[in-house]
């Protein structure tokens, strides 16, 4: 894999240039539709995002390790009002911000590993207002990828449907 990876997105350019060593790794693991994180050697702790030193113990060692990629909703942003034009025709859709089954409740039973990711279907294309609208926190996703181009695939959230969902998850109130 090259330092730039140059991709499409909805129709936008995606580019990265001058990925630092963490970055490079966590999109070779992505691009095969793994997801890992950095586990600190030291304090056991899993991080996210990627970085050069744990933000628990400031140890610059890790290791990487596999995570699954399931959770619940944390909390979501709708975007009805698209500011990049790609991005238009596909509103009302839905960020979400998910704490991860992994390292739930650690290090204080108030913080959990939470990833944030756009709603998607099985296949990885943004989710329609049906979906969207049903979505809410509490909600159970999975991890699915939507491969971009050579070498980069961007992990994202779809509606887990072989778990159990609760009956009315919380949705911010709309006019």
């Amino acid at each position: 894999m090259s330092e730039n990876i140059v991709a499409e997105y909805l129709g936008m350019t995606l580019q990265i240039d001058h990925l630092d060593h963490a970055n490079l790794t966590y999109f070779q693991h992505c691009a095969k539709h793994q997801f890992h994180l950095q586990k600190c050697d030291d304090c056991g702790l899993i991080r996210y995002p990627v970085s050069e030193g744990c933000s628990w113990c400031g140890s610059p060692r890790a290791t990487w390790t596999e995570v699954a990629g399931k959770g619940t909703v944390h909390s979501y942003t709708e975007i009805h009002h698209a500011i990049q034009p790609a991005f238009k025709p596909h509103v009302p859709y839905m960020v979400l911000l998910v704490d991860l089954d992994t390292q739930k409740g650690q290090p204080t039973e108030n913080e959990a590993l939470r990833v944030i990711g756009n709603l998607v279907t099985p296949d990885g294309t943004l989710a329609p207002s049906k979906e969207v609208s049903s979505v809410g926190i509490g909600s159970r996703v999975r991890m699915v990828f939507t491969d971009v181009g050579d070498g980069i695939s961007l992990p994202q959230w779809t509606w887990d449907q072989a778990v159990d969902q609760p009956e009315t998850p919380w949705r911010y109130p709309s006019e």
